[in-house]
């Protein structure tokens, strides 16, 4: 009987460990939100951790928007908002990272679905957002970040440098290029200059 007791309380002890780490929902859905256009932040849906540390909804939303909350083991802050229209390609993504699966494997695994029709793309692109702050900069306890730094991916499957005109890298600060041509990775990189 000793045993299991003590191993009852190591699970329960484990359990609020984890749950001491995960910011509550609403610092979630107000970090996340961050990265998300101005207009389209009161209505979006918002994915982030439950206190035992899995990955659902936090709250539904009304738009085409989707933010995703920081990572509760990562360090700094990181929350991204995107398309609806790219959450098949970030759900596979999801589920492929949770096999283990290299990033070399998932992005063959979603070229390979996505050219047979298995993984549904943006038809028209779609608009990923990303935020970022360094450790020092965000306080996970309120959800408050200073010193941010926002950069933009469109998505464009299959496009190439000549299709859409893009080099395939800057040549000059924050200028748009094009990365993965001619895969379904194919996007269009912007990264505004800091300071």
């Amino acid at each position: 009987m000793k045993p299991l007791f003590l191993l009852v309380l190591l699970s329960f002890c484990l359990t609020s460990l984890i749950a001491q780490t995960i910011p509550s929902k609403e610092v979630q859905i107000k970090s996340a939100l961050l990265a998300a256009p101005d207009e389209m932040k009161e209505d979006a849906t918002v994915m982030g951790y439950d206190p035992e540390g899995n990955f659902t909804v936090l709250r539904e939303g009304k738009n085409e928007m989707i933010c995703i909350a920081d990572d509760p083991n990562g360090k700094g802050l990181s929350v991204a908002c995107y398309q609806k229209d790219l959450e098949p390609f970030m759900e596979r993504g999801r589920a492929l990272k949770k096999e283990s699966k290299s990033f070399q494997e998932i992005f063959d695994i979603r070229e390979e679905e996505a050219k047979n029709g298995s993984l549904k793309m943006p038809k028209d692109g779609a608009t990923l957002f990303i935020l970022t702050a360094d450790e020092q900069d965000y306080d996970p306890s309120t959800g408050d970040a200073k010193d941010t730094y926002l950069r933009y991916v469109v998505y464009l499957p299959w496009a190439t440098s000549e299709t859409t005109g893009l080099p395939l890298k800057p040549y000059a600060p924050g200028m748009p290029w094009i990365m993965d041509p001619g895969t379904h990775r194919a996007h269009i990189m912007i990264s505004p200059p800091r300071d």
